[in-house]
């Protein structure tokens, strides 16, 4: 059984059929929103950075989401195979200690354990990552609007009750309550243009600075509910800002925005829109947004015999919330297996196939 999936828009599609395909052809790496599903991708995180991507010297947008933001900004650092490594490692061995009689972390607890791990991180290195010679970082958030521009439980549970109507609606209407904010990384103090178009929903850009990189990655990552909102970003408009997996969960935007191509490892073949939408299977399918898009994902038969039965998820934390090695253990074993995604691609890459690649 293959481990592997290779999907492609019809016009990546083609290019493939034609010419294979080479490092100089990539314009665009997304990642996306999805917590522990996220580490699924380390293998093959590493294996580009670090081995195929490095035989060209074009530009790379790298657009992230949450974990993907994470990811994304960590492959920008020098050393992109340990710096990756280190971050499965830090991700894997979250732990929360609770109080007696506690069931659950606060927001606040995580939160601030999540503030102290990106310090851990990139303290003393935030300009390698800004400044990296070849790699625009866009880290994507979600800005609060009306109701919502203030974190609290009321406010925010009856806000994003109306973004769930609103948006089961009109995807787009949703931006009466939640605006698109990306943080890009800056030449000259202005922020590098988007490699997608932005015309489906309400954006704004940000420059991505060494005074507002970590609350952004903090507020990119911030699910509601289960961390609280960051406010007061450096050099944006005020309000609370959270999971750019909100608005973008799994990055299904216009890449055909930018020449080249987009290369998208990710935990599954569909891409769907927004947070909200996860229940709406009629906004998973592929859209000419996705035309030079190209999905390396899981099968999905493969994906039964990893522990459990699936990948990593957030509910790990609570299925294991009293056996903490055993969520590592069961994590680990996981992360092991998906090495086969990046040993299948690499030899798909050195000879690629067309037969093997599946429309989108």
């Amino acid at each position: 059984m293959k481990a592997l999936c290779i999907h492609a828009g019809p016009l990546a599609l083609t290019h493939i059929k034609a010419n294979g395909l080479e490092p100089q052809d990539i314009s665009v790496i997304p990642g996306a929103a999805g917590g522990p599903k996220g580490l699924i991708l380390g293998p093959i995180d590493r294996y580009l950075f670090d081995q195929w991507l490095p035989r060209s010297t074009q530009p790379i947008d790298l657009v992230g989401a949450s974990i993907g933001a994470w990811r994304m900004a960590t492959a920008c650092l020098p050393n992109p195979r340990a710096e990756l490594l280190a971050l499965e490692e830090a991700y894997v061995h979250q732990n929360y200690k609770l109080s007696t009689g506690q069931k659950r972390p606060t927001a606040q607890q995580v939160s601030d354990d999540f503030s102290a791990n990106l310090h851990r991180f990139y303290d003393g290195r935030i300009h390698k990552v800004l400044q990296h010679p070849r790699y625009r970082l866009h880290v994507m958030t979600s800005r609060g609007r009306g109701i919502l521009q203030t974190d609290s439980n009321l406010r925010t549970a009856l806000g994003y009750a109306g973004a769930y109507l609103t948006n089961a609606v009109n995807r787009r209407a949703m931006g009466m309550w939640l605006q698109r904010v990306v943080f890009s990384s800056a030449f000259l103090g202005h922020a590098q243009p988007l490699p997608f178009h932005t015309d489906d929903y309400s954006t704004q850009q940000i420059a991505l600075s060494e005074d507002n990189f970590l609350d952004a990655v903090q507020a990119s990552c911030s699910i509601p509910f289960v961390l609280k909102a960051v406010n007061g970003i450096h050099g944006a408009p005020g309000g609370a800002y959270w999971d750019g997996g909100i608005t973008d969960y799994h990055l299904h935007l216009d890449y055909r925005a930018v020449k080249g191509f987009t290369l998208y490892p990710h935990f599954q073949k569909n891409l769907v829109p927004g947070w909200l939408d996860k229940k709406l299977t009629r906004r998973h399918v592929a859209t000419p947004f996705l035309d030079t898009t190209i999905v390396l994902s899981p099968n999905p038969q493969w994906v039964k015999t990893l522990p459990n039965g699936k990948l990593p998820d957030r509910s790990d934390f609570l299925t294991y919330q009293d056996n903490f090695e055993g969520r590592v253990k069961v994590w680990q074993t996981a992360v092991a297996e998906s090495g086969r995604l990046s040993d299948e691609l690499a030899q798909w890459l050195h000879r690629p196939d067309p037969s093997v690649v599946k429309p989108l």
